[in-house]
C-alpha cells in the first residue's frame, strides 16, 4: 500500500528561485517549438551550456502533440543566468524503430563533455549514453535494453569505473504499477554495465509514495557526492492539473549525500523536499503542473550551487543555494 505523503510541501527555506525566471522558454528559441525544458547544464569549454528539451509540436492541435515531437536544442551563457539559444537543434533521434530522444543529462569528464538521454522506441524506453568535443557532432557510446530511463554520470572514474545512476522501470517485479526505485551501475567503458545494485527506494522518501530516481549529475563537495533527485507522489484525488484530462501525480526535488569512494552507500538524505511546487510557473499554466525534475547542479568557487530544473514540464528555471546548507540538509535533516 503506497505511503501517505502530506497535500502540502514546501522548499527548503534558504532555497532561492531567480528572479528571471524561467531562464529560458519556447519565446527565447529561434525555431519551432512549443515547450522548452528538462534540461542538461554544465561549464564546459569556459562557457556556461545547456543542452535542453525541445518539444516543438502544437499545443493545440492534438495531432501533433508536443511529447511525440522532440529534439534537443542548445544555449550558452557567460553568467548562468542569461541565456541565448542556438539557431537549431543539436540532437535528435528518429527512424522506423526510434520515436525521439529527450531528457539529456550532461557530465563533463576530463576534457569531453557526455550526455545521457531516454529514447523512446516502438519496443520500450531505452538510456542512451553520447559524447561531443564541440556541442554539435554527438557519438554514440550506448544505448540501454529497455526500460531504462533518468540516467546521470558521475564526473569522474570511481575505483577505475565510471558510475551512473539510473531508474530502471520494474513495472512487473513491483506489482504491475508505478513503483520505480533508483539505482547505481558501473563500466570500464561506458559501452557495458553491470555490478547493478538499489540506492534509494521509494518507502525511503516520506514525500514520494509513486516513484523516485536520478535528476541532475551528482557534484563532488569535500562531504561527499551531492546529488538531487526526483520525487513522485500521486493523489488520486487531483482532478485537471495542466493540458491533460488529469494529472494526478506531483514531482518534487530531493537532495542526498553519497560516499565519495563508494558512492552506494548513502551518507546523508533530506527528509523533506529540497524544492516543491510553489512558484506561480511551477503550479499554473503549465502542459503539466506540480512539476519540478532538476537536471543540472553546477557548484560554483564561492560555494553557490546553481539548480536548473524542468517547471511544469514547459519552461526551464533556476534556483540557487549555499553548498553548506546544502550538506547540513542532508547531514542534519532536522535543521531544515
Amino acid at each position: 500500500m503506497a505511503q501517505h505523503v502530506p497535500a502540502i510541501l514546501q522548499s527548503a527555506p534558504f532555497i532561492r528561485r531567480y528572479p528571471g525566471n524561467p531562464v529560458l522558454d519556447a519565446t527565447k528559441v529561434p525555431y519551432p517549438t512549443a515547450l522548452v525544458f528538462n534540461a542538461g547544464v554544465t561549464k564546459f569549454n569556459g562557457k556556461y551550456v545547456m543542452i535542453f528539451r525541445n518539444d516543438y509540436g502544437s499545443l493545440v492541435d492534438q495531432t501533433l502533440e508536443p511529447h511525440h515531437t522532440t529534439d534537443l536544442g542548445i544555449a550558452y551563457s557567460d553568467d548562468g543566468l542569461s541565456w541565448t539559444a542556438g539557431p537549431k537543434p543539436v540532437f535528435k533521434m528518429h527512424d522506423e524503430e526510434i520515436i525521439r530522444a529527450y531528457d539529456p543529462r550532461l557530465t563533463v569528464i576530463g576534457d569531453r563533455c557526455y550526455m545521457c538521454f531516454a529514447v523512446d522506441t516502438h519496443h520500450g524506453i531505452r538510456g542512451g549514453i553520447a559524447v561531443t568535443d564541440d556541442l554539435e557532432h554527438f557519438e554514440v557510446l550506448s544505448l540501454s535494453t529497455p526500460d531504462l530511463r533518468n540516467m546521470v554520470l558521475f564526473p569522474e572514474l570511481i575505483g577505475g569505473k565510471y558510475v551512473r545512476l539510473e531508474r530502471p522501470f520494474t513495472v512487473y517485479s513491483r506489482g504491475g504499477r508505478d513503483r520505480f526505485d533508483a539505482w547505481i551501475s558501473e563500466s570500464p567503458d561506458l559501452a557495458h554495465w553491470g555490478n547493478s545494485s538499489l540506492l534509494l527506494a521509494v518507502e525511503q522518501v516520506p514525500f514520494a509514495n509513486d516513484k523516485v530516481g536520478p535528476a541532475a549529475p551528482p557534484v563532488r563537495t569535500d562531504k561527499g557526492w551531492l546529488t538531487t533527485f526526483h520525487a513522485v507522489d500521486v493523489d488520486p484525488a487531483r482532478g485537471k492539473h495542466g493540458w491533460e484530462d488529469t494529472w494526478k501525480k506531483r514531482y518534487t526535488a530531493g537532495i542526498m549525500l553519497l560516499d565519495l569512494e563508494d558512492p552506494r552507500k548513502v551518507i546523508g538524505i533530506s527528509r523533506q523536499p529540497l524544492l516543491a511546487p510553489e512558484a506561480d510557473y511551477e503550479i499554473d499554466g503549465g502542459f503539466r503542473n506540480h512539476v519540478i525534475f532538476p537536471g543540472g547542479m553546477i557548484l560554483e568557487d564561492d560555494g553557490e550551487v546553481k539548480i536548473y530544473y524542468g517547471s511544469a514540464d514547459t519552461v526551464e528555471c533556476l534556483a540557487t543555494a549555499h553548498v553548506d546548507d546544502l550538506l547540513r540538509l542532508c547531514l542534519e535533516p532536522e535543521q531544515r
